[in-house]
């Protein structure tokens, strides 16, 4: 597929609205422009995580898949392929059990920290659960895989984070502040 973007600037959207896919203009409040916001914001996480992991194709691959699924969403009337969603639950369930597989047991909560890039996995994680919130806020049953998805994918990104924390020796664990 070609694309072709001769225009960045339109002003289209000086006026707090913006076009779908389909040409249908609604409110750049609107929930369904939440729900891209969060999924484009998740991506752009993802684009600074991979600077940290460079020998992980997996994220490259997610990026991809979170574009298509902001395609679904800025087209809500058109039908789209359910399995693309449950198909890669699966796929991320095995990458999250290969990288739980070598990390230490978990003893306590795990705080976001630890080397650059399980900070940036860390952010990654909290982007996913945004994302998520949005997309179920729609109450789109036809959404309820990639809402599975994106469950599952705040999972791996915290495996991850132990996984760049030299697979957990490296957590910065909690520790209960008595006062």
């Amino acid at each position: 597929m070609s694309v072709r973007l001769d225009r960045i600037v339109t002003r289209g959207g000086d006026g707090g609205m913006t076009s779908l896919g389909n040409g249908e203009r609604v409110r750049k409040d609107d929930s369904l422009i939440e729900a891209m916001g969060g999924v484009d914001e998740l991506n752009a996480v993802l684009g600074l995580l991979r600077i940290h992991c460079p020998n992980r194709p997996e994220i490259a691959r997610i990026q991809n898949l979170l574009f298509d699924l902001g395609a679904v969403l800025c087209v809500p009337e058109r039908e789209y392929d359910v399995t693309l969603f449950k198909e890669n639950v699966l796929w991320i369930e095995a990458e999250i059990a290969a990288l739980r597989d070598r990390q230490l047991p978990l003893t306590s909560f795990v705080l976001p920290g630890g080397t650059p890039g399980a900070g940036w996995a860390h952010m990654a994680r909290v982007a996913a659960r945004r994302s998520e919130r949005r997309l179920v806020a729609l109450e789109l049953s036809r959404l309820a895989s990639a809402v599975v998805f994106l469950n599952r994918l705040s999972d791996y990104f915290f495996v991850l984070a132990r996984h760049m924390n030299n697979d957990g020796e490296a957590d910065i664990l909690w520790k209960r502040e008595t006062g």
